[in-house]
């Protein structure tokens, strides 16, 4: 029995494998070690391998590809409904083999080595961002148990660790020995951060698709290049909305007999760092626009009379993300409205 299709639960180590046939009988199911993989897949004939987007899924898609085969990537949620009660690897093998079979599934695309690099370096740059955030808070708590405070954001952080470098007798010694590792942390990744924001900005600049999505306001270089390594070729979405949905940024609705209600909160679904991102820049755009009457659209202002600022702001970061969609689709740059100039 020749097999046409697969599906792989991968792991670590241990990879469990599910083949049918042409009439979908049986014909494969087993386990292999790491360093079977490519070469019991070599010794197929070509046929359709289907596995979750998951760690490692898309090194796996791209080498199984050099092999001859097709290989495609769900999502695990689009996955699940298929795995049958008493979940275990086999089984969830042999959901990705017939979740993959169906006409209706939705897939992920491959990401290259140079995408998922892209991707590594906001990843890390979030982590170094969070620890940079607790190492102030700490100094931040230590030096208010002694009464000394300073303003909210990186000024008021600055003017504490200046106040611990400077020496004095403001802070105990003992207190100071404390906060001297905390304040070289502090520096450290401080640094790091902004090497990154460079290397970031660099990148940015060099990518024609993120040149015209700088242009879109409440888009900066970080959020640009953002959005062409984690989306790629944006076609892949068959409509503005449907990538604004994949960022998580629409309505979730609950439809029926017949009734369509839409909730008044976003799904949060998809790629958070990316939502995040956008809604920031539509946060820092609203504040210009709140500062300066007359400035945004009708459509924002009339918004922002009658609604919360977050809910104008969330509002906001989903019409960028449609409008990003368009930039990406068509290949052209950001054409303000009269309104907007």
């Amino acid at each position: 029995m020749q097999v046409i299709r697969f599906g792989i639960d991968l792991a670590k180590s241990i990879f469990q494998v599910h083949g049918v046939d042409a009439s979908g009988a049986v014909a494969a199911q087993r386990q292999l070690r790491r360093g079977q993989m490519l070469k019991y897949f070599s010794a197929q004939p070509p046929a359709l391998i289907g596995m979750e987007a998951c760690g490692s899924a898309h090194y796996w898609a791209r080498e199984l590809a050099k092999l001859g085969h097709e290989v495609k990537l769900m999502p695990p949620t689009y996955v699940k409904p298929y795995v049958r009660r008493g979940k275990n690897d086999a089984r969830d093998a042999e959901a990705c083999c017939e979740a993959v079979s169906r006409p209706s599934m939705r897939f992920v695309p491959i990401k290259t080595v140079e995408q998922q690099g892209q991707r590594a370096l906001h990843r890390a740059r979030d982590l170094l961002v969070r620890q940079r955030t607790q190492s102030g808070n700490a100094i931040r708590a230590m030096l208010y148990e002694t009464g000394l405070i300073a303003s909210k954001g990186r000024s008021g952080i600055a003017e504490l660790i200046e106040l611990v470098e400077a020496g004095g007798d403001a802070i105990a010694p003992s207190l100071r020995v404390a906060l001297a590792p905390m304040v070289r942390s502090w520096r450290h990744l401080e640094a790091e951060i902004a090497a990154m924001d460079t290397a970031l900005v660099a990148q940015a600049r060099a990518h024609p698709d993120a040149r015209r999505l700088m242009k879109i306001p409440g888009v900066g270089p970080v959020t640009a290049h953002a959005v062409v390594a984690a989306v790629g070729d944006a076609r892949q979405f068959a409509s503005a909305r449907d990538f604004a949905a994949w960022v998580g940024l629409t309505r979730l609705n609950h439809d029926t007999g017949g009734k369509t209600r839409l909730t008044g909160h976003i799904s949060k679904a998809g790629d958070r760092s990316l939502r995040r991102l956008l809604v920031l820049g539509a946060s820092a755009s609203l504040r210009h626009i709140r500062a300066k009457p007359g400035a945004g659209s009708p459509w924002i202002r009339g918004l922002i009379a009658r609604r919360p600022v977050k809910v104008a702001v969330v509002a906001q970061a989903a019409k960028t993300a449609r409008i990003i969609w368009a930039v990406l689709t068509k290949s052209e740059d950001y054409r303000a409205q009269p309104h907007q100039a």
